[in-house]
């Protein structure tokens, strides 16, 4: 009779070289206010957008209206210091700032330059009309 299994080879023994630790985001929102959903959003979103930076994203219930956000122990967001909940893409940038500040958003960041360069790119007189332009 003769084998037909295939044959097996030992797995690597090789050991990955030391990486550095990934940053661990922590999500804390108070279950009494029913803000599971609103965390939950909004670690969909640092994980779709920071998908190779971050090591973790965890949601910790809390009470007592508490909802903060931090990055290895650095607080990110607090909702009664900041007055609210983060707009997403502030709490990006707060977050790209912490442990990524080189890195482009892409559209994120490109509608803050489009906003500052509205005032020069063409200069508007006292009635509202560009200059240069015909009535």
């Amino acid at each position: 009779m003769s084998d037909t299994a295939p044959s097996r080879q030992a797995p690597s023994q090789e050991t990955p070289g030391p990486q550095a630790a990934k940053p661990r985001i922590a999500i804390t929102y108070c279950t009494q206010c029913n803000w599971l959903l609103r965390a939950g959003w909004m670690a969909q979103e640092l994980l779709s957008t920071f998908r190779d930076a971050v090591g973790e994203v965890a949601l910790i219930p809390g009470s007592g209206g508490a909802f903060a956000i931090t990055c290895d122990d650095a607080l990110i967001w607090e909702r009664k210091r900041d007055g609210g909940f983060p707009d997403i893409k502030a709490l990006k940038q707060r977050v790209r700032d912490r442990i990524d500040p080189g890195r482009d958003l892409g559209h994120i960041d490109r509608a803050n330059v489009d906003q500052a360069s509205v005032g020069t790119a063409s200069e508007v007189d006292t009635t509202g009309r560009q200059q240069g332009t015909t009535p």
